[in-house]
């Protein structure tokens, strides 16, 4: 079934709720209420949501003012954050774990402990709360989830594409508005590759620092960051600004139409800083020229003597083959001129290349030839940029979608793609998770679970694709410090009314969502 043509985002509504439901927490929860996008939600509501919110929050109180953590408790005096969570999958490939203690310092994982899996689990947390002897500093910081998986990783996006000039927001407040929204979706670190300006490796930068998730559109560092660890944060222009994403570069795509002429693109864009080197080998079915083969086997080669790895774009089995044999790090989008052979599978196994789907971009070439389905989304219409529904619902416009010879090719080019998504997957190819969203009618957050269920239908299994967009996405683009729910990994991760083991589209259901033990505001639905 084709998204925006027929039934797209089966699931829609699905986690539209207005209350925080299955989250509890003293404080950090009460923060639910935070309004985005025309989406309003209320906090807890009745049943044991609500419950669990009374008895931590009482236990909270009740430890208050007493002594620090008694011998034998969990509880680590050094956390800042604590989760309790029914149900955990760590993203590693483990088996989920059942109930367990999340515990955060500093923005980092101190610690995943079982807990006992009798009684109600809020009773539990007052009981090892007040047992610990916790003081006032505990309220605020301690939440219940029902499940909790690792924050998604988008290896394939774009961030600030879309900025115009002259519309009175600064390209820097434009991408990490997106950076932002990414983060209300679940998705906690992006790899934006191709066309990012200069305060884009600023914000890059402050990503990754361990106080650098405070910091501002600017790329400089706020107020202190604990302040607002655990709860909702702040606003724009208050004194500490909200998480978001955070993000990989890969500056300006490298073009040349001689080897010589790539080769000197590719020092500049190293001079700038990048995580990635981008280029694209595709002749956008036959309208332009391709990068010669001997040309991305200089910018490999020259990549490589300055340290970093290249993103290939492409379309074509062949293009792939020869990208692989040169050295190519990443094949950041589908096959989808013909059935994968063998050779493609035997040369994706040996380099241990990283094979990136893509499948959304598809979708977007020819969706909106008319008015989209997930137009009707309230999981995407809540959170969304309105001009580029104006702009994209206009009929003329409309007109010329339907009127295209390649919006017809690239649906053709979507199921080619999911069909070999199909079969690297058995074949055991590392498929890392990634949507090119970012771009007009590539919307940041929303194009990640519609990915998923595309990939779903590809008939990848839900643990396979959330394994994609975790463990094995941290993998793929060399990151040991997210991607899994283990001690001193980045405290990114996302709480879930629903199990997303059973459905991806469970992945909808979000009641938090924290990027290194800072709760982003608005994420809940």
């Amino acid at each position: 079934m084709r998204p925006g043509v027929a039934g797209a985002g089966a699931a829609a509504g699905a986690g539209a709720h207005a209350g925080a439901g299955a989250v509890a927490g003293a404080g950090a929860v009460a923060g639910a209420g935070t309004s985005h996008a025309g989406a309003s939600h209320a906090g807890p509501k009745g049943g044991a949501g609500s419950r669990s919110w009374v008895v931590v929050a009482s236990a909270l109180a009740i430890g208050a003012g007493l002594g620090g953590c008694q011998p034998g408790s969990p509880i680590d005096p050094a956390a800042d954050l604590l989760v309790f969570a029914e149900h955990v999958w760590d993203g590693t490939g483990a088996a989920p774990g059942g109930r367990s203690l999340i515990q955060v310092s500093e923005g980092r994982l101190l610690s995943v402990t079982p807990l006992p899996e009798d009684g109600e689990i809020a009773e539990l947390v007052a009981e090892m709360v007040v047992e610990a002897n916790a003081t006032v500093r505990w309220e605020g910081r301690a939440t219940v989830a029902e499940y909790v998986i690792p924050g998604l990783i988008n290896t394939h996006g774009h961030v600030g594409g879309t900025w115009v000039p002259g519309t009175g927001v600064e390209y820097g407040e434009y991408a990490f508005a997106e950076l932002e929204r990414y983060a209300r979706f679940g998705v906690t670190t992006v790899a934006s590759l191709g066309g990012e300006r200069g305060a884009l490796f600023g914000l890059r930068d402050a990503s990754w620092d361990e106080e650098g998730n405070a910091a501002g559109p600017a790329g400089g560092t706020g107020a202190d960051p604990d302040a607002a660890r655990g709860a909702d944060a702040a606003g724009a222009g208050e004194a500490v600004p909200p998480p978001r994403a955070r993000l990989l570069v890969s500056g300006p795509v490298v073009t040349g139409s001689t080897p010589g002429e790539a080769a000197g693109r590719v020092d500049a864009v190293a001079a700038m800083g990048p995580d990635w080197i981008k280029i694209r080998v595709d002749d956008n079915l036959g309208a332009t020229r391709k990068m010669t083969p001997e040309t991305y086997a200089a910018v490999i080669e020259r990549a490589g003597e300055h340290g970093l790895r290249v993103a290939s774009h492409l379309f074509y089995q062949e293009d792939a083959k020869g990208l692989l044999r040169a050295g190519t790090g990443m094949v950041a989008h589908s096959i989808r001129d013909e059935a994968v052979d063998d050779e493609t599978i035997g040369l994706l196994r040996e380099t241990g290349v990283c094979y990136v789907p893509t499948l959304t971009r598809e979708v977007s070439t020819y969706a909106y030839g008319e008015r989209p389905d997930f137009f009707d989304d309230p999981f995407l219409m809540s959170d969304i940029d309105s001009a580029q529904v104006v702009t994209l619902s206009d009929p003329a416009r409309q007109a010329r979608v339907r009127a295209s010879g390649a919006a017809e090719a690239y649906g053709r080019a979507l199921e080619i793609a999911q069909a070999n998504l199909g079969r690297l997957a058995e074949a055991d190819v590392a498929i890392a998770f990634g949507t090119d969203s970012g771009p007009p009618g590539r919307f940041q957050g929303y194009f990640e679970h519609m990915e998923m269920e595309l990939m779903a239908e590809a008939g990848l299994t839900a643990e396979q694709i959330l394994r994609s967009a975790t463990g094995v996405a941290a993998e793929c683009l060399g990151r040991d410090d997210i991607g899994t729910l283990e001690p001193g990994r980045r405290a990114d991760f996302v709480g879930l009314r629903a199990d997303p083991l059973e459905d991806v589209a469970n992945l909808r259901e979000i009641v938090g969502v924290w990027v290194g033990g800072v709760r982003v505001g608005g994420a809940g639905r």
